[in-house]
C-alpha cells in the first residue's frame, strides 16, 4: 500500500514538471506573438466580484439553487461536527448517522453528491453487514473531511445531475479546501492561523495551524489538525451492561488530517498546482450494551471498531482570460488520485468465552480527470455563456469481511469472503449549457444538459470466489447503462438585488457497486441478502422556483419544489413455500418529494441582527401510498444576537416537529405501528465571542448549548428503531446530547 501511494504521488510530480513547462512557453509564447495587439488592440478584462458567493465558473454550486458557507460563518458558528450545519446554520441540512453523511430534502447516502475540491467522493456501501451486523456497518465516504481544512462550504439543493453528474438526486455538498490566498493578508506575503477547540459533547480537544508563504509567482501552503476524544454524549443515567443501559458506550477516538498546497502564477492568466490531502479517524468503542446477562459477549469484552480513511493527490490547473479575444473566458482541469477506505468491525469473547471478531473492509481506489471551460461572447443580439465539461474516473472496488468464529465449523462458510465482488468500473461524464442573456433587462436562461456513461466489470476471482452463494444466485453480469440529464433555468434580476429563478431538472443515480453485485447466503439461518444486477438508474425530475436577494444588511432566499423519483431502489423481502428469506434491491416505480424552504438575515446599524431559517418537506413512495421516513419534519432556526467590532453574541433556537407516522391515511389491518416516531422539541443556544484589542488577531468564542438540558431526538437517527424489540435499547439511549459547552481560541497571524 505504502509503495503504492508513493508511486502515485511520483506519477503526479513527474505530470507537473511536464505540465509545468508546456505551460510556461505557451503563456510566454502567446505573449511575445501579438505584443502589440494585446496592448491596444485588445480589451482587458475587469475583475468581476460577485456578491455573496465565491464561486468559479462550471463549479457544482454555480447555480442560483446553491447557498455557501464560508469559513468565517463555519468559525462565527462553532461548526466542528457534521450534526452544527442543520443546528445552527441552515434547517434544511440534517446529518444521517446510518448513512454517514447529510441528508437534503429527505434523501441521504449515494443519492447525495459530496466533491472536494471539484474531484467526487464515492459513497461506499456492503448491504449485507447492516441491520444484524451494525458493528460492521462500513458505509460512507463524505464524512472524510475535516472542518478545519475548509474553506467554504456549498450546499446545492435538488435533483440536477447536470450540474453534477450521478448521484445529484437530493442535491450536493460542495467542499473547498483552503487556498494559499485565503490566509495571505493584502500587502503580505505570508500568513497563518492556529486553532484550538474544546467541546464537552464528546469531550475533545482539537488543534489545528495553516500557514501559507508567497515567494514571487510562486505560493505554498500547509494545513494540519488532530482531534482526539470519546463518545457523544446523551440524556441516558443508567451505566449498567446490556438490554437496559442507556448511557452512551464509552469510546476514544484519534482524528487527524494533512493538506499541502503548491500554486504556481504564470503569465497569461495561467495557474498550476499540485494538492496533497490525507483524512484519517479512528474510533474505539466498548459495547456495552451487548456485554452481559441476556447479551451474546461478556462483560468487558467486547469492542467496536470504525476506521475512515481517505487519501488524494491531484494535478489542479486554472485560467483566467486576459482579454475579451481570448479563445475560453475561462477553465479548470484537475488530474487525480483519490483511495477511499472504510472499515467496521467488533472483537472480544461470546457469553460462553470463545473468541469472536469480525471486520467489514471496503475500498475504492480511482484516477480521474474533471475539467470545463467557459466562453462568454455575443451573437445575434444576445449574451451567451458557454461552458463545456468532461468528467472521466477509472474505478477499482474492493470488500473483504474477515471473522473469528466461535463455531469454526460452520462460521468460515459465511465470512472469510467478499460480500462484493471485486469490480473494475468506468465512468465519463460531458456536461454543456449556455446562459443567454436576453438585452439588459436581466432575464437570462440557461438550457444544459449532461451525458453518463458508466461500465462495472465484475470478478468472480479472489475474495469473492469463497462467497457461499456465488453460483447459487445466477451468474455476475458486466453492466454499461447510459442516461442523459436535461435542465432549463430561467433567472431574473428583479432589482440590482434580488433575483427570481425557476428550473427544470433531471437528476440521475447510477446503481451503487453494492446494489449491483453483493451476495450475502446463510443458509443455516435459511436467508440471503441479494444485489441485483437488472437494476435501472434512478430517476428524478424536479421543478423549483425561489427567489435569492441581497441588499447588504438583508440577505436570504426562498424556494418551493416538487420532485418526482422514478426507479427508486429499494430492499424488498420475499420468502417462498419452504421458509427461506431473500432480501433483494428492486426498483420502485415512483416516489415523490416536495417542500419549501425559506432563510433570512437582517443586521441594524446599532450592532442587532435577526436571523431565521426553516425548511419543510413531504414525501411518499406512491407505490406502497406511505409516507417517506428519510424526509425530516419541519425544522426551523430562529435567532439573533449584537456586535460590535471587538464583541458579539447569538441567542438562537431550534424548533422541529415531531415524526409523523409512515402509514399516513391508509387503512392498515392487524399492523402496529412499532417504528420510533421522534417527538418535536426546542432547544436554545448561546454563543459569544470577543477579539481583544490588546492582541491583534486573537479571537476567543464559547457557546453553550441546548441550555435548558432538554432531552429530544434526531427523527433521522431514530427512524427506522423498534422499541419493542428486545434487540433495541431503552428509548434514553437513542437521545441527543443534553446541556453541552464549546470554546475555542484562533489566532491569526
Amino acid at each position: 500500500m505504502i509503495v503504492r501511494h508513493w508511486l502515485s504521488v511520483l506519477l503526479v510530480c513527474t505530470a507537473a514538471t511536464v505540465v509545468l513547462p508546456v505551460s510556461q512557453s505557451f503563456a510566454q509564447s502567446a505573449t511575445a506573438t501579438t505584443p502589440q495587439a494585446t496592448a491596444e488592440d485588445s480589451t482587458v478584462l475587469q475583475k468581476i466580484v460577485v456578491k455573496g458567493k465565491r464561486v468559479a465558473p462550471g463549479s457544482v454550486a454555480d447555480t442560483p439553487l446553491a447557498t455557501e458557507i464560508t469559513a468565517k460563518q463555519l468559525e462565527e458558528k462553532q461548526v466542528t461536527n457534521f450534526d452544527d450545519i442543520g443546528r445552527s446554520v441552515d434547517a434544511g441540512v440534517n446529518y444521517s448517522r446510518g448513512d454517514a453523511g447529510f441528508n437534503l430534502r429527505g434523501l441521504s447516502g449515494a443519492r447525495i453528491l459530496t466533491t472536494i475540491d471539484s474531484i467526487p467522493i464515492p459513497y461506499i456501501s456492503n448491504s449485507s453487514r447492516q441491520g444484524a451486523f451494525a458493528p460492521a456497518n462500513a458505509n460512507g465516504g463524505g464524512d472524510t473531511f475535516d472542518f478545519d481544512s475548509l474553506s467554504s462550504l456549498d450546499i446545492v439543493r435538488g435533483a440536477d445531475s447536470s450540474k453534477g453528474g450521478s448521484g445529484m438526486l437530493g442535491g450536493a455538498i460542495v467542499l473547498n479546501t483552503l487556498e494559499p490566498g485565503d490566509l495571505i493578508p493584502e500587502g503580505r506575503d505570508w500568513g497563518a492561523i492556529v486553532k484550538s477547540t474544546y467541546d464537552s459533547e464528546d469531550r475533545s480537544i482539537s488543534g489545528s495551524a495553516a500557514a501559507a508563504k508567497k515567494i514571487g509567482n510562486t505560493s505554498i501552503l500547509f494545513q494540519g489538525g488532530y482531534r482526539k476524544g470519546h463518545e457523544r454524549d446523551n440524556m441516558g443515567d443508567n451505566d449498567s451492561y446490556g438490554r437496559f443501559r442507556t448511557e452512551a458506550d464509552p469510546a476514544d477516538f484519534d482524528q487527524h488530517n494533512l493538506l499541502f498546497k503548491l500554486r504556481q502564477e504564470l503569465e497569461g492568466g495561467h495557474r498550476i498546482g499540485l494538492t496533497a490531502e490525507r483524512f484519517r479517524r479512528d474510533l474505539q468503542t466498548d459495547l456495552r450494551e451487548q456485554q452481559g446477562t441476556g447479551r451474546t459477549y461478556m462483560m468487558d469484552n467486547y469492542d467496536g471498531r470504525e476506521l475512515r480513511d481517505r487519501d488524494r493527490v491531484s494535478l489542479d490547473y486554472d485560467y483566467e482570460a486576459q482579454s475579451s479575444d481570448a479563445f475560453f473566458s475561462s477553465a479548470r482541469a484537475t488530474l487525480y488520485w483519490q483511495d477511499l477506505k472504510k472499515e467496521s468491525g467488533s472483537k472480544g469473547r461470546t457469553a460462553a468465552n470463545v473468541a469472536y471478531g469480525r471486520n467489514n473492509e471496503i475500498e475504492n481506489e480511482t484516477w480521474g480527470f474533471s475539467g470545463t471551460a467557459t466562453k462568454d461572447f455575443e451573437y445575434s443580439g444576445l449574451s451567451h455563456s458557454v461552458r463545456i465539461g468532461l468528467d472521466v474516473g477509472v474505478s477499482s472496488w474492493s470488500q473483504y469481511s474477515w471473522a473469528l468464529c466461535p463455531t469454526p465449523t460452520t462460521c468460515p462458510s459465511l465470512n472469510n469472503q467478499a460480500e462484493v465482488p471485486n469490480v473494475d468500473s468506468q465512468n465519463l461524464g460531458l456536461t454543456f449549457e449556455d446562459k443567454i442573456e436576453i438585452g439588459n433587462n436581466g432575464f437570462a436562461l440557461t438550457p444544459g444538459f449532461r451525458f453518463d456513461w458508466f461500465n462495472y466489470n465484475p470478478s468472480t476471482g479472489g475474495s469473492f470466489a469463497s462467497n457461499t452463494g456465488l453460483t447459487r444466485f445466477g451468474d455476475l453480469n458486466d453492466r454499461t447503462e447510459a442516461g442523459l440529464s436535461p435542465k432549463i433555468l430561467a433567472t431574473y434580476d428583479l432589482t440590482p438585488d434580488v433575483q427570481l429563478y425557476m428550473q427544470l431538472a433531471v437528476g440521475f443515480r447510477a446503481p451503487t457497486v453494492d446494489e449491483l453485485y453483493s451476495r450475502f447466503y446463510n443458509p443455516t439461518g435459511r436467508y440471503a441478502q441479494l444485489g441485483n444486477p437488472d437494476l435501472e438508474p434512478e430517476i428524478g425530475r424536479s421543478v423549483e422556483i425561489g427567489a435569492n436577494f441581497d441588499t447588504g444588511d438583508f440577505t436570504g432566499r426562498v424556494a418551493a419544489f416538487h420532485t418526482r423519483y422514478q426507479n427508486f431502489i429499494e430492499t424488498v423481502t420475499s420468502v417462498d413455500a419452504t421458509g427461506f428469506t431473500e432480501f433483494n434491491y428492486t426498483n420502485v416505480s415512483a416516489a415523490t418529494i416536495s417542500g419549501i424552504e425559506a432563510s433570512a438575515a437582517k443586521t441594524f446599524n446599532n450592532g442587532i441582527n435577526l436571523h431565521t431559517s426553516l425548511a419543510y418537506a413531504y414525501g411518499r413512495n406512491e407505490e406502497t401510498a406511505q409516507r417517506l421516513r428519510s424526509v425530516a419534519p419541519f425544522k426551523a432556526i430562529i435567532g439573533g444576537g449584537w456586535s460590535n467590532e471587538t464583541f458579539g453574541f447569538d441567542l438562537s433556537s431550534t424548533l422541529s416537529a415531531g415524526m409523523l407516522t409512515d402509514h399516513l391515511n391508509t387503512p392498515v389491518t392487524n399492523t402496529t405501528d412499532t417504528t420510533f416516531d421522534a417527538p418535536g422539541y426546542a432547544i436554545v443556544d448561546l454563543t459569544g465571542w470577543w477579539t481583544p484589542e490588546q492582541v491583534p488577531g486573537l479571537r476567543v468564542q464559547a457557546g453553550v448549548y441546548n441550555i435548558f438540558d432538554q432531552e429530544y431526538f434526531n427523527a433521522l437517527a431514530v427512524r427506522d428503531v423498534n422499541l419493542i424489540s428486545t434487540a433495541s435499547q431503552p428509548r434514553d439511549w437513542y437521545s441527543e446530547p443534553g446541556r453541552t459547552f464549546k470554546i475555542s481560541l484562533t489566532k491569526t497571524f
